[in-house]
Order: C-alpha cells, then sequence, then structure tokens
C-alpha cells in the first residue's frame, strides 16, 4: 500500500537528522529501507521481539521498535548509534505511524470513490463508508473526466492532483487506462458557468504537460446534491465525452446539458437508425453528397434556414443558392426551406454520424 520508495526517504530523512543508522524490516526479517549495510538484523531476533509484549527492546547493542498499523505490527525499525537511540526510535516508530495511517485513509478513500463511480455498492453501504471515511453526505457535487487521445499516464495524473491539492473536498481518481476522473464539489451558487470555468482551467493547466495529453477533452455531467447521486452525474459526464466526440468533435469541453438531441441519437439502436436512414434517402444517401452539398446544407442550418445570410456567408449569388437547394430536393425529396423537411434533414444528418462512429470504433 505504501510505497518503498515512501519509506525509505522518511528513515534517510531521520537518520540525517539523528546521525545514526536505521533499519526497516517487515514481520519476516526483511529489510524494507535501510541508513546504513552495518547494521545486523536477525530474522529470529525479530520474530521473538514481535511475538513479545515490548513496544521496545535492546538487541545486540541496537534498539527495536514496533511500528503499529491498527494495533497490529506492521514493521520493526532498528536504531543503532546515535546519542539517544530511545528517542530516535520512537520518534521514527510515530512517523512511519502516521504515514501509515495516512495512506490506508487515502488508498481507502480512493477506492470507495471508485466503487461508488462504478455502482458497486449498495445505498446503505454509501452511506455509511462515506461517514466512516469523513466524506460528507449532503455536499453538492459534479463528475468531470478527462481525456486526451493518449492513454493515461501518471505526469498527467498527478497534475491534475496537484490543481485541486488545495481543497481536502475534491477527489481526483481513475477508473481504466484513457481516463482521468474529478468529483469537484461546488458552492451552493454555482451553475453552469461555473462548471464550465473549471473544465476550462483543466484544460488551460494540463495543456501545458506534453504530447502525453495532447488533444485533452473535459466533459462533466450535472451537479448532484448527494454523495449516493455521483455515480448518475459520472454516467451523464460519459455519456457527454462519448457523444462529443461525435457531435462536437470540435469542443474540447463538452456539458451534459448541452447534448440535446445527440443524446437521444446516441441511445438509438444502430438497425433502426438504419431503417430510419433508409427510408428517409430511399435512394440517395447523406455520404454520396458531395463536399459543396454539404457545405450548403451545413451552413444553412447553421444560419437558421436564412436564405439571404447563407448565401452571403459562402459568397454565391441569393439564386445560386435556391438552385442548390431545389437540386437538394429533387434527389431527396426533402426541401430544407421547409422546417419540417429540415429538422428531418438534421436528424439523419445527425443518425449517419453517429453511425459512421459506432461502425469505426467496432473496427
Amino acid at each position: 500500500m505504501i510505497s518503498n520508495l515512501v519509506l525509505q526517504d522518511t528513515i534517510s530523512g531521520i537518520g540525517n537528522i539523528a546521525k545514526c543508522g536505521l533499519v526497516l524490516v517487515d514481520l519476516d526479517g526483511k529489510v524494507v529501507a535501510s541508513t546504513s549495510d552495518d547494521i545486523l538484523v536477525m530474522r529470529t531476533d525479530i520474530v521473538s521481539f514481535v511475538e513479545s509484549q515490548a513496544e521496545s527492546q535492546e538487541i545486540r547493542g541496537a534498539m527495536y521498535f514496533k511500528v503499529f498499523d491498527d494495533y497490529n505490527v506492521e514493521y520493526v525499525v532498528v536504531v543503532s548509534g546515535g546519542e539517544d537511540m530511545a528517542m530516535v526510535g520512537k520518534l521514527a516508530a510515530f512517523q512511519l505511524h502516521n504515514l501509515l495511517v495516512a495512506y490506508k485513509e487515502h488508498f481507502d478513500k480512493d477506492n470507495f470513490i471508485k466503487n461508488l463511480l462504478l455502482d458497486n455498492l449498495l445505498m446503505v453501504d454509501v452511506m455509511n463508508r462515506a461517514i466512516k471515511l469523513h466524506i460528507a453526505t449532503n455536499a453538492r457535487r459534479v463528475v468531470y473526466i478527462l481525456e486526451s487521445d493518449h492513454n493515461r499516464d501518471y505526469g498527467s495524473l498527478e497534475a491534475t492532483r496537484a490543481l485541486f491539492a488545495k481543497s481536502k473536498s475534491d477527489f481526483i481518481t481513475a477508473v481504466d487506462e484513457k481516463s482521468i476522473i474529478v468529483i469537484k464539489e461546488l458552492k451552493e451558487t454555482d451553475g453552469q458557468k461555473e462548471m464550465k470555468e473549471v473544465a476550462e482551467s483543466i484544460i488551460r493547466t494540463l495543456d501545458a504537460g506534453g504530447e502525453s495529453i495532447s488533444n485533452l477533452h473535459v466533459a462533466y455531467g450535472n451537479a448532484v446534491d448527494e454523495i449516493k447521486e455521483v455515480s448518475r452525474s459520472y454516467k451523464e459526464a460519459r455519456m457527454a465525452l462519448d457523444v462529443g466526440k461525435i457531435f462536437f468533435g470540435d469542443q474540447d469541453v463538452i456539458a451534459y446539458s448541452q447534448l440535446g438531441i445527440g443524446r437521444l441519437i446516441y441511445q438509438l439502436p444502430i438497425p433502426l437508425c438504419k431503417m430510419f436512414i433508409k427510408e428517409i434517402f430511399t435512394e440517395k444517401s447523406p455520404d454520396d453528397f458531395d463536399d459543396e452539398t454539404l457545405t450548403t446544407i451545413n451552413k444553412f442550418f447553421e444560419n437558421s434556414l436564412n436564405v439571404s445570410e447563407t448565401s452571403r456567408q459562402l459568397y454565391i449569388h441569393r439564386n445560386t443558392l435556391v438552385y442548390r437547394l431545389d437540386k437538394l430536393q429533387k434527389s431527396t425529396g426533402l426541401d430544407l426551406r421547409v422546417f419540417d423537411d429540415a429538422i428531418t434533414f438534421k436528424i439523419a444528418l445527425m443518425v449517419v454520424r453517429y453511425m459512421n462512429y459506432m461502425e469505426s470504433i467496432d473496427y
């Protein structure tokens, strides 16, 4: 749970300050960390000391101290040399005990958060474990998912943790190899504007991290008021990330609340989509349209079916645009100048984009 590197740094720091040798061993007598190769530690001495009632003991000219974790002996620290081995040993055992407690609490919280996100806990267990881990159960929170073109690396995870290090109520974790998850506690007055600002600040901070987090996208769900609802915000953020790749590929930040009809299309079965497209476009599919036609259609939708504004932005005469729309009507049977036809056509384009995306990830 706690790395040997952390233990070695701790032992080395105490040894340098106290000017004495220290060795940290596990219950099998295996050396975990050491500041000196001259201190001889016998396995039989360790076993005998651990089985005794004493918390400290002098053995072969060195002082042995037990390091506890939940009233169980986890390590034995051996001190040799120096002016006050007893004092140094007690301080070392106390410091190591605090490290074990801190790392265990961090591990337990991270494990709880992961299971909470994945709905692996019963509702009663969620509340009980949150209280036990000193996590507020009635706090306003939102879930962010960070994902780039590359697999998540240790550096980006640590950089995210550093970004939220000042807040003890925010949680950063990961449940797969690609994404980082941030559970952010909000103020009562925070709305969509503030949530988007947090996402943008994440982008700005992590974009400086290099190629490992290039093309970074941040998606987030709706705010929830209770710990038991956090998994819902996570699912919304996950859907926002997936739907954003299909319909909002040019946006770095995507919110669940802005998915619109794309959220509905994303949940349609592919066979139903194919049936719909075949009914709308009996002879010509949107995939068969040339670039000029697609540009005209998209610009026409962007300008809310306004012929004059669309022709102006396309740098073409109004009659040219009307000719293109008439030509499209003849080939598809849909007149984009008619609201109902325009809605049908827009949905059909989104369905085709969704189908193409699903086919691409299948391979």
